[in-house]
């Protein structure tokens, strides 16, 4: 009988390949191309069980638990365990709550205090910080389910979200995945089946190599075959986290073996694929939802094409720039690719657009929610993790194609810790302040944080998402802009800055989006590091733009010198008094007793303020603040060595502890929010202050006429030793893990040679020689943790070796 299945399957294979065939000779239009899906679509669904999709899966997962938990049917939803963490488990928990379900959190031990813990009903501990001991542990995540009595899991996005297995072992052991079934997922999340699949459906995808040899001198042959440039791409998983660019054969084997082990690392599977590279691409994407009665709709499109090292940072929906007749062939397109392998629950079907053809391209599917769903959830009105659970439930989906209606347009922006000047290298370390916009109807924010709360080296370094809608495009940004310019944090370097600049370029206001964007306008969005100030790669600055920005620069260290001094006073006059309270005291201002007592004569203080590393365009990294009392109340402020005029400014503390100040400089009022930590024996501040943020040292706080303690030398003595590092040094460009060691001590180097590979966060770093010379320093291991700008080694000049010996 299988046999005589199998035939039959065979039989209605080229059946549909010949009815493919037909219709594209009939035009090679991508109306064509839609109508020969619309054609086969009902004999894919029963093709793909002719070839036994299901009864394979079960045999691949048969070494489940069946004796621990016998199989049974899925109870009503009442409990749900939510297996993930940070903003995706908090948004589910909220879904959740307003369905009335309860919930449960799993946690690594260092989450134990994580914002998705204590907004559960429940939590469990699943296992140790890395991933693959606790989010990606299926065993520990199904056990915390029984324990609890939850009957269904939710998945969010990445871990076990597009793992087969773990679908199909919740299915075994009675408990409801909140997700498509394990076929759809083992058929879709395998890029290279998904694609076979897709080109027999008619949906046109890119050239390249699908299959499954794995072989290093095979896949150096089908990459010349293909042509350079070409794109390596893990065949599970997503995020582009194992995906490289190479532009040349000599780059292929090395970058291969990179790929590889990220994928493996990050989804627990090494398999690869290659495709043509598109130069000028757009990566369009359609929000589809299926149920388990055979009705499939798309939410329209959104456009995820601003990227960096592979990853969305931006993303809006609907798609800029395109006609009513497009939407609805690539939205048509989508719901097709998923009638194919009989998909239900959330799903995304990511297309690949090239802006100089006008074609699209099949790209993959992921088969679960997006990070980028809640852009589709502001422009259609509809609570999509509601739909999953609904689903999941058996309920049929509750609405249908023509009832969903686009309206307006919506952004979403993704706040991570990273060092945007060295490349957008993620970052890990406390939020010692947190302060974002506030939420409304048109204003929301993704997050799984609050302020105290730590990014971990160990995940992925996402904060917040920012998500507005307006009535259009245009509107919608005008809010882009003004939530970012309010969204404060320090403690962590972040992309904020970065972000604000990118949504106000004339580009991107246009809606010019393409997957290159932020490489195509570098010298517009990355300021420059301070060595690259007066360097005319790529283009100079202009001395305008340097001049305001030095202005804006000084102004910032003005008004923290003032803050700083108003803060003092409040703490050594008000610090046992509320805010209201110490309101009600007359402002002590007589004699402005804080730096000791005075007649007839005012003083002055020093405040010495140093800049942080590659946070500013300037030509210095040190300033000497000069602030003077006056017998009003307020300060005169001068900025030695600079030219910068004379500013008179007074000021108020209107909250101790967010450190808000109301501030006047010359007749002009201003509000300013400066938050101040310490980080190895350092004060850090930052400023935000008229649409600037400015991140300061303070060196040193003191009467104009006195030394310095010993307290502030001592801690100034720190500083120096620690923030400076020798010619030669070679340090981690962020905290990570010592994935492989490539020079051995005393090896001669170039500039530019490959020393080490780093890994944080699941992204692999290639850290490079500084200079030509020979390698010195501490054994390296693999495995080896190291914190961010410690020195792992050194290369010493041949001069200097030569002088020694």
């Amino acid at each position: 009988g299988r046999l005589a299945g199998c035939l039959a399957g065979g039989i209605l294979m080229m059946a549909c390949c010949l009815l493919v065939v037909c219709c594209r000779r009939r035009g090679g239009t991508v109306a064509a191309a839609v109508g020969s899906q619309s054609a086969s679509s009902f004999l894919l669904p029963f093709l793909c069980r002719s070839l036994d999709l299901r009864i394979s899966l079960q045999r691949r997962f048969s070494a489940s638990c069946h004796d621990e938990f016998p199989r049974q049917p899925p109870l009503p939803i009442q409990k749900v365990l939510i297996a993930n963490r940070g903003e995706i488990a908090c948004r589910v928990i909220r879904s959740a709550r307003k369905l009335g379900l309860k919930t449960v959190a799993v946690y690594s031990e260092v989450d134990n205090c994580s914002l998705h813990v204590r907004k559960a009903d429940e939590a469990v501990c699943i296992g140790p910080a890395p991933a693959q001991l606790s989010y990606l542990n299926a065993s520990a995540i199904l056990e915390a389910a029984h324990r609890t009595g939850a009957q269904a899991i939710h998945p969010g996005y990445g871990f076990l979200s597009e793992n087969a297995k773990f679908a199909q072992l919740c299915d075994e052991q009675g408990i409801t995945f909140i997700g498509p079934p394990a076929f759809a997922i083992q058929a879709m999340g395998d890029k290279s089946a998904s694609k076979k699949l897709m080109n027999a459906a008619g949906v046109p995808i890119v050239p390249g190599y699908h299959g499954e040899e794995q072989d290093p001198v095979f896949l150096n042959a089908e990459a010349d075959r293909i042509g350079y440039p070409l794109l390596i791409k893990p065949t599970h998983g997503g995020g582009g986290k194992g995906m490289k660019i190479v532009s040349q054969p000599e780059d292929f084997l090395n970058s291969l073996t990179s790929a590889q082990r990220e994928a493996a690392a990050a989804f627990g599977n090494k398999h690869v694929l290659i495709e043509k590279y598109i130069s000028r691409p757009r990566h369009v994407e359609v929000q589809i939802f299926g149920d388990k009665h055979g009705n499939v709709l798309h939410l329209f499109e959104r456009d995820c094409s601003v990227q960096r090292r592979h990853q969305k940072i931006i993303e809006e929906a609907p798609a800029p720039n395109i006609t009513e007749e497009f939407r609805h062939h690539i939205g048509q397109a989508a719901v097709n690719a998923a009638k194919a392998v009989g998909y239900y629950n959330a799903g995304t079907v990511e297309f690949i657009l090239d802006t100089i053809s006008g074609e699209f391209f099949f790209m993959e599917m992921n088969t679960r929610l997006q990070v980028e769903h809640p852009v589709t959830e502001m422009v259609t009105q509809q609570d999509l993790v509601e739909w999953q659970i609904r689903v999941a439930n058996g309920e049929a989906l509750p609405a249908k194609q023509n009832q969903i209606i686009l309206s307006g347009h919506a952004f979403e922006a993704r706040i991570y810790a990273e060092n945007v000047g060295k490349g957008f290298l993620p970052a890990a370390g406390v939020l010692h302040y947190y302060n974002p916009p506030a939420t409304s109807p048109v204003v929301r924010i993704e997050t799984g944080v609050e302020e105290g709360d730590e990014v971990s080296v160990h995940y992925d370094p996402m904060i917040a998402k920012l998500v507005v809608w307006g009535h259009n495009r245009a509107a919608a940004l005008i809010h882009l802009q003004d939530c970012l310019s309010r969204f404060q944090i320090s403690g962590v370097p972040t992309n904020i800055a970065f972000l604000k600049t990118l949504a106000r370029h004339k580009a991107f206001a246009e809606g010019d989006v393409e997957t290159h964007f932020i490489d195509r306008f570098k010298d517009d969005l990355l300021v420059p590091l301070q060595h690259d100030l007066h360097t005319s790669v790529g283009g100079q600055i202009a001395e305008d733009a340097i001049l305001q920005n030095k202005r804006a620069l000084l102004q910032s260290a003005a008004i923290l010198s003032v803050c700083l001094c108003l803060k003092e006073n409040e703490q050594k006059y008000h610090g046992q008094l509320s805010v209201r309270e110490s309101r009600r005291l007359p402002a002590i201002h007589l004699w402005n007793i804080p730096s000791g007592f005075r007649v007839n004569h005012v003083y002055t203080r020093s405040v010495h303020l140093e800049l942080k590393r590659d946070t500013h365009v300037t030509d210095f990294t040190s300033l000497e603040m000069l602030v003077t009392y006056c017998n009003d109340g307020g300060y005169t402020i001068e900025a030695i060595g600079e030219d910068f005029p004379r500013m008179t400014i007074k000021g108020e503390i209107l909250q101790r502890d967010g450190c808000e100040f109301h501030i006047e400089i010359d007749g002009k009022f201003m509000s300013v929010c400066v938050s101040h930590y310490e980080k190895d024996l350092v004060n850090h501040v930052d400023v935000w202050q008229n649409n600037c943020h400015h991140q300061f040292i303070i060196a040193q706080l003191s009467f104009k006429s006195s030394e310095p303690s010993e307290e502030n030398a001592g801690q100034k003595e720190h500083h120096e030793k620690h923030s400076g590092n020798f010619p030669g040094d070679v340090t981690a460009p962020m905290a990570g893990c010592i994935v492989k060691v490539l020079v051995e001590e005393g090896a001669r180097v170039k500039t530019g040679d490959p020393l080490l590979v780093m890994e944080a966060m699941k992204m692999e770093h290639i850290v490079r020689a500084p200079r030509t010379g020979h390698v010195k320093g501490e054994k390296l291991e693999v495995g080896q943790q190291v914190k961010d700008n410690s020195t792992l080694l050194s290369i010493i000049s041949s001069s200097c070796v030569q002088a020694s010996s």
